[in-house]
């Protein structure tokens, strides 16, 4: 849960409270927008774990800022944050809170909604991979990963800005000492460059170092 990424997005009304401050004092790593236009263009930049749409503070409902995230990711979770008199369908939103209240029930809402419990996700720069559901998450993408990709990847992420041998990333994905035929591990790394990278064929983040191996540049 801890240093678990979160976008807020609130506007600044003195009669209705901001979350944004007291949500990184509890740990969590914020970013802000003012509104839905700015939030959906740093989402890549970003890469969160979960979205607070305060709502109250835009004088809105938050409908269309909750359907265009859902178009960008529809597995990102999203807290809807609504004025007493305002309402709309709870499908808008994993969860939808109704002022006033606590910042504590607000990270009551959040925890269950982060992906794993956090002991279970490893974060370098935008990649976040949860190793209990083997989904990775980067630039907006979420992606299903196989077992021997998860391995894959973090090994890779645990020595992110070293030239990793391509022997040895294969010795310990494929927990062989046979290195006669490593091919089969370029087809691992075509797939993960597919689930992380914004252009596969022009890696920003997993690069090949030629003649010696791969090393993950964030």
């Amino acid at each position: 849960m801890k240093n678990a990424t979160l976008l807020v997005i609130e506007g600044r009304h003195a009669e209705i409270p901001s979350f944004a401050a007291d949500l990184q004092k509890k740990g969590f790593d914020v970013h802000t927008t003012q509104n839905g236009s700015e939030a959906i263009s740093r989402l890549k930049e970003v890469s969160p774990s979960l979205v607070i749409v305060n709502a109250a503070s835009l004088r809105s409902t938050g409908l269309r800022i909750c359907q265009s995230l859902r178009e960008q990711d529809p597995k990102l979770p999203i807290i809807l944050i609504l004025d007493s008199d305002k309402s709309v369908d709870k499908d808008a939103a994993d969860a939808v809170l109704a002022l006033p209240f606590t910042v504590q029930k607000l990270v009551n809402r959040v925890k269950p909604l982060l992906p794993g419990d956090g002991k279970n996700v490893l974060h370098v720069g935008p990649i976040r991979l949860d190793l209990e559901k083997r989904r990775v998450r980067c630039l907006g993408k979420n992606t299903k990963l196989t077992p021997r990709l998860v391995t894959l990847l973090h090994l890779l992420m645990d020595k992110h800005g070293e030239v990793v041998e391509r022997e040895w990333l294969f010795k310990k994905a494929w927990e062989t000492n046979y290195t006669g035929d490593t091919r089969t591990l370029d087809v691992h790394i075509s797939w993960l460059r597919t689930a992380i990278e914004l252009d596969s064929n022009n890696p920003k983040f997993l690069r090949t170092i030629r003649g010696v191996g791969y090393r993950l540049d964030i």
